[in-house]
């Protein structure tokens, strides 16, 4: 398949807690987190224990929930042509203030109307936890994003995790397992979602979780070109902005 014959907007996101620790959050959030920690403990006792308290459970998980969480980075890339070779370009959208990130991005998807999203477990992840918190910060949703009434083929979501499972929805795939299977760079040789949080809140290194961010998008199009039966975007084509 031609790499550009779909328009695609490759994307990943990287989120934390909406606070440092549980002991940070108001009484009627604190009340609310313990609601559904006692749901996930009850869901999952093997990563919750009996003895493990809301507030282990808030600083280990609470960041993939856009109600407790919010999104401190989002990174974009595209492919494209020069010199009869293809090239890559990401940008990241880092800050503290989650709004300016939100608003920087709608201002990009913006300017590329019909391109189709495209990265890995978007549908149940990334996505959702943008328009989520979009709302959340009483932002408008882009049209591109505006996806509930629409028909499932005429959403523009293009997900690695969906081409992989292969009708399989049984199975769940990592990104970093797709990586090693098809010999291409992992992105998680500095550090992995577990730990942006503690990077984000304990290092106050944004810019690194922004070049984390910047390698999971890189790797999703490399896979995407893998599936799509393409060599990988060599090295020395690669930009990061």
């Amino acid at each position: 398949m031609n790499p550009l014959q779909q328009k695609l907007m490759f994307i990943d996101i990287e989120t934390v807690p909406s606070t440092g620790t549980y002991a940070e959050l108001n009484g009627e959030m604190q009340h609310l987190w313990d609601e559904k920690f006692n749901l996930l403990r009850k869901r999952m006792p093997e990563k919750y224990p009996e003895d493990s308290t809301p507030a282990f459970g808030y600083e280990t998980s609470a960041g993939i929930y856009a109600e407790f969480g919010r999104i401190i980075c989002i990174s974009v890339g595209f492919i494209f042509i020069k010199n009869e070779e293809m090239h890559f370009r990401t940008k990241s959208f880092a800050d503290e203030d989650e709004a300016r990130v939100l608003r920087d991005l709608s201002a990009l998807i913006e300017k590329y109307p019909d391109y189709n999203f495209c990265g890995h477990n978007i549908k149940e992840f990334d996505i959702p936890y943008i328009c989520r918190r979009m709302l959340i910060n009483n932002l408008p949703l882009p049209i591109q994003l505006q996806i509930n009434n629409r028909k499932p083929w005429e959403v523009n979501l293009v997900d690695t995790l969906d081409f992989w499972k292969f009708g399989d929805y049984k199975n769940f795939t990592s990104l970093k397992l797709l990586t090693a299977i098809f010999g291409i760079p992992s992105p998680k040789d500095d550090i992995d979602g577990s730990q942006v949080a503690e990077v984000f809140y304990g290092e106050k290194n944004l810019p690194r979780i922004a070049t984390y961010c910047q390698k999971d998008v890189l790797a999703t199009a490399q896979i995407w070109l893998r599936m799509n039966g393409n060599q990988i975007i060599k090295s020395e084509n690669i930009q990061h902005t």
